[in-house]
């Protein structure tokens, strides 16, 4: 086998005899649909959709000095998230630019599960190995000891307590047990990237199939479906979820992605990027560079990543990430504009679609939110 065959989820066979389209995702073979993708979505809206996302990548930080380490080597305060909770923070560069945006689950005292993209999973596991010099902690690539599935909607936390006797009802937002789901032992995460009430159940590859089976089952009734990456990158457009290497990459801080909030300056000690971050923190303040907002057509046609943003003939900004919006029943798109233009309602936007100028509503990010 080269190595240049895309790795396989021990859900692989699965996903064939569901019929699913099959698509290289940052070396990975992942579904990228079974049937349409607006039904999909519209599921994960209304009712309850299933994911398989076993290409993250799963780095556990384990030692005495594991909150210590980890509070060098990414922006947030990592040694205050309580055991069993979650947060989302950012590792960056020297520079302040983004290598990755992560999850940090706090599983014990002194170990920590880092969730990277699929994308950056050797990048963060290379960077932290090396920022680790000096500290009592051992960075350990768990990339193949885990299976993620997602399973996400409104329904999710019905399909889920019928298979489970952990206290789902008492896991808040960004937090995590350890559990048993149909029999399976499993890290429950309540985290996802929808936009929608879910859960996100880690467990070992070999017990994959069995889980998904069981939730398909359990999820039947009220209208589960399996879903693809397809659906997955609607659902987080709509709810205003930025995805690495397109609203964020090495060229832009926090700050300039609008995400400042994730840099905390007051933890005790150094960190990597903090010179530039505070530089850049101060630059945003003074003179705000291009902001993210949300663009909604006022026709039909697609905006997609790299298309130039328009305002009086001149190019105030370039979309991130375009799609139809199932939800809003219009193309939607993210993208970085100069900051006199990014009030919500600003007149005369537009996106420059193949020498076309199309008119774009400036929204305020996300275009959806649930009901809680």
């Amino acid at each position: 086998m080269s190595s240049n065959a895309p790795r396989l989820t021990a859900l692989d066979a699965l996903h064939r005899s569901l019929g699913a389209t099959m698509t290289d995702f940052a070396g990975w073979d992942m579904p990228l649909r079974y049937g349409s993708e607006r039904d999909e979505h519209l599921a994960v809206r209304t009712r309850a959709g299933l994911f398989d996302l076993s290409h993250m990548g799963e780095i556990t930080v384990t030692g005495p000095q594991a909150a210590t380490l980890l509070n060098h080597a990414l922006v947030g305060n990592i040694a205050s998230v309580g055991v069993g909770r979650a947060r989302y923070t950012m590792i960056c560069r020297e520079d302040g630019g983004i290598l990755d945006d992560l999850i940090v689950y706090r599983l014990a005292e002194n170990e920590y599960m880092v969730v990277a993209n699929a994308s950056n999973a050797q990048v963060v596991l290379d960077a932290l190995a090396e920022r680790a010099a000096g500290f009592d902690t051992l960075v350990r690539d768990d990339r193949d000891a885990y299976a993620l599935i997602a399973v996400q909607g409104p329904e999710s936390p019905g399909i889920l307590k019928s298979l489970t006797d952990a206290d789902l009802d008492g896991l808040k937002y960004y937090a995590g047990l350890p559990g048993t789901v149909a029999g399976v032992p499993a890290l429950i995460a309540r985290t996802g990237y929808t936009g929608e009430d879910g859960f996100e159940l880690f467990v070992a590859p070999s017990d994959a199939e069995k889980l998904w089976q069981a939730l398909t089952d359990a999820g039947a009734p009220v209208g589960l479906v399996p879903c693809g990456l397809s659906c997955r990158d609607t659902l987080r457009l709509e709810a205003g979820m930025p995805l690495y290497g397109h609203e964020l990459t090495t060229s832009l801080t926090p700050f300039d992605a609008g995400l400042g909030r994730v840099v905390k300056f007051e933890k005790e000690g150094d960190f990597v990027g903090r010179a530039a971050l505070q530089e850049a923190a101060s630059r945003a303040e003074e003179n705000p560079p291009r902001v993210l907002v949300g663009l909604v057509a006022e026709g039909r046609r697609v905006p997609r990543a790299g298309y130039p943003v328009v305002a009086d003939g001149k190019v105030i900004g370039e979309v991130t990430s375009g799609a139809p919006s199932p939800t809003l029943g219009k193309p939607i798109a993210m993208a970085y504009v100069d900051a006199a233009h990014a009030a919500p309602g600003t007149a005369g936007v537009g996106v420059d679609i193949r020498g076309s100028h199309e008119p774009y509503e400036v929204v305020a990010l996300p275009f959806y939110k649930r009901q809680k």
